[in-house]
């Protein structure tokens, strides 16, 4: 493993690397908002990647790097990531990108992948919208991506459940808003899903 501090507009973000032996893609992942890179579900699906042949980069906002719970704005948080991805790129020596994360990470990474110009996009635990708020549904933030896109959602998550799209399927899992009840379901969906859709770029 090898961690890089990487300068953005923001501040400086930190990206941990979980290099597989003979990657042939990158996956960069992203927190939630109040949450860290060691999030459970995030750590599974790391490791499954890796073991699929995926190089990962488990990557802290300058808000948690600097110390801080509170998230960024959104605007924020889409140049920081931008400028991290911008940074690995070059790292992975231009390798195609896949761009996921879970909860407010997934948010960013759907807004960031056409101009990040990732290859398909992976979120886990969308908030489709706050609990008990389903009319302020962020859908539209889903809707608009234009690569291949996964969800993998709680059953019994109270951020709702987003809907399937031309580009996106949602594989539902058992447990919540963590993912955590079975994190098996979720590296397996997430590995078989990489190896679809990385397919025609390696």
């Amino acid at each position: 493993m090898t961690t890089l501090e990487i300068d953005t507009p923001h501040g400086p973000a930190r990206a941990e690397l979980h290099c597989a032996k003979d990657g042939a893609a990158a996956l960069l992942l992203g927190h939630g908002a109040g949450g860290g890179i060691g999030a459970k579900d995030l750590v599974a699906v790391a490791q499954a990647a890796k073991a699929a042949g995926v190089h990962v980069a488990l990557v802290e906002q300058p808000y948690r790097v600097a110390g801080r719970r509170a998230p960024a704005p959104a605007k924020q948080l889409d140049a920081a990531w931008l400028a991290v991805a911008d940074e690995l790129s070059a790292h992975f020596d231009d390798l195609p990108l896949v761009f996921g994360g879970r909860s407010s990470g997934a948010r960013v990474a759907c807004r960031t992948a056409s101009a990040g110009q990732a290859v398909a996009v992976l979120c886990l635990a969308f908030p489709e919208h706050p609990p008990g708020r389903p009319e302020k549904t962020r859908q539209a933030e889903l809707d608009a991506v234009e690569v291949p896109t996964l969800v993998v959602q709680g059953e019994r998550d109270p951020f709702g459940r987003p809907a399937a799209g031309p580009h996106h399927e949602v594989v539902m899992v058992s447990g919540d808003h963590t993912l955590s009840a079975d994190l098996d379901a979720v590296s397996r969906a997430a590995a078989e899903w990489l190896g679809r859709v990385l397919r025609p770029h390696l």
